[in-house]
């Protein structure tokens, strides 16, 4: 039904392949044009304006290491570091 098509990027002037898989995807979700842009600069512009992340220190409620997430803990609130946090949502 669906054939692997090369495209040309606009971005970077690259060929990609819009694969069989992708082309049944956008079919299914109803898109009516091809991708413009190859996968390394659809990630560039979606991530062109977001600063680096800035990661904050707590303790963590489990363990009493240190916890480093994306947002200020607050007193009060428990917070956990990366493996506590893994071992909780098993």
């Amino acid at each position: 039904m669906y054939e692997d098509k090369t495209l040309v990027c606009k971005e970077c002037g690259n060929e990609f392949t819009f694969t069989a898989g992708e082309q049944q995807f956008y079919a299914e979700k109803g898109f009516q044009n091809e991708p413009q842009r190859c996968k390394a600069c659809r990630d560039a512009k979606k991530n062109a304006g977001k600063g680096p992340r800035e990661l904050h220190e707590g303790i963590c409620e489990k363990c009493g290491g240190v916890a480093k997430v994306p947002f200020v803990p607050t007193e009060g609130k428990p917070v956990y570091c990366s493996e506590c946090y893994a071992e909780m949502k098993k």
